[in-house]
């Protein structure tokens, strides 16, 4: 169970708010943060601009969670220098553990050593054996470690954690709060696809996001939509198979890793997008209902109150079909 690092799977549609308009006070600015890129914009009475106070933000974020950043807490914790977790990790670590309850550990932020033994983490790929999975998974299962106090305690010294599948959706939310108790009530926050839009954009209408096609090798995000969202107040994340992935003797390898198996998932469910009030849920579902496939993750949000999804899978013709819950087919149009 991972998700993307480092490309984007959306797209954000300013529709021109990158560039000021005279009647507005709009602030738009973007770099390069976690492996990844981050698009700003938000209404200024003051013109005030952010930028340098939010990207010291994301790194002090990335000095706690980056799996990247061999001095960061997680990576401390992964190699048993330190078991000390600190806010931002205990944060996350909590969502997690309920997001894994509820998905029956299809969300598992336990799930390092095997990413890593297929080749999508932060260490070399393995060569592959059954035998290697097994043993893997013996230390595998967010129920065999747990948050006591500050302190993260682990059944088995060779259990790491992996929390990119929820991370960046909480960094999105940092940001969000970081430009709330400052006072802005419109804006928009993006980093690496992961979205949390907040009143309206400067033409005073709902904020409006592109969800790309997910169509193998589609690497420039918004090139090729599948569907356009009106975004207001809720925050979206998504997460799919067709940018990250390898082929060896002819045989597709996911990124996506079904936890409980140790292998990639096989299944028909190109992507899942979902829209929840904090962008830190939003992600951990996207990545688990990809884990799930189709009809369990439909199932699934069906039955969760606080969040909205929608599927793009592949039909036994092989051609794109959707599915949404309810609410969010009132938000989403497709693009022909």
């Amino acid at each position: 169970m991972i998700k993307k690092v480092y490309i984007p799977l959306i797209l954000i549609l300013l529709l021109g708010s990158c560039n000021r308009q005279p009647e507005s006070n709009y602030i738009s600015f973007g770099g390069f943060t976690q492996g990844t890129t981050y698009s700003i914009s938000y209404e200024s009475a003051d013109s005030i601009v952010y930028k340098q106070a939010i990207e010291t933000l994301l790194a002090c974020f990335d000095s706690s969670l980056s799996t990247y950043n061999q001095l960061s807490v997680i990576s401390k914790i992964n190699k048993n220098q330190s078991n000390i977790a600190d806010e931002k990790l205990q944060t996350v670590f909590r969502t997690s553990e309920q997001v894994y309850k509820k998905t029956n550990g299809a969300f598992d932020i336990t799930v390092a050593p095997l990413v890593n033994a297929w080749g999508f983490g932060f260490k070399n790929k393995s060569e592959i054996t059954n035998s290697l999975i097994d043993s893997i998974l013996e230390f595998v299962g967010t129920h065999k470690i747990c948050l006591k106090d500050s302190l993260i305690i682990k059944s088995d010294q060779r259990m790491m954690l992996d929390m990119n599948a929820i991370a960046q959706g909480y960094s999105v939310d940092l940001v969000a709060e970081f430009l709330a108790k400052k006072g802005v009530k419109n804006y928009l926050v993006e980093i690496g696809g992961e979205v949390k839009a907040h009143g309206v954009n400067h033409r005073q209408k709902p904020w409006r996001i592109g969800i790309d096609r997910p169509e193998d090798n589609n690497m420039i995000p918004g090139e090729n939509l599948q569907a356009i969202i009106s975004l207001r107040n809720k925050s979206l994340a998504t997460s799919g198979n067709y940018r990250k992935f390898y082929i060896r003797d002819g045989v597709k390898y996911s990124h996506t890793i079904n936890p409980k198996t140790g292998y990639p998932v096989t299944h028909s469910l190109l992507s899942a997008t979902v829209v929840a009030n904090d962008c830190m849920t939003a992600d951990a579902y996207a990545t688990a209902f990809m884990v799930m496939g189709l009809d369990k993750a439909f199932e699934l949000a069906l039955k969760l109150s606080d969040i909205e999804a929608y599927f793009v899978y592949s039909d036994e013709k092989g051609q794109y079909q959707v599915r949404s819950t309810p609410e969010m087919e009132q938000w989403i149009e497709e693009v022909k």
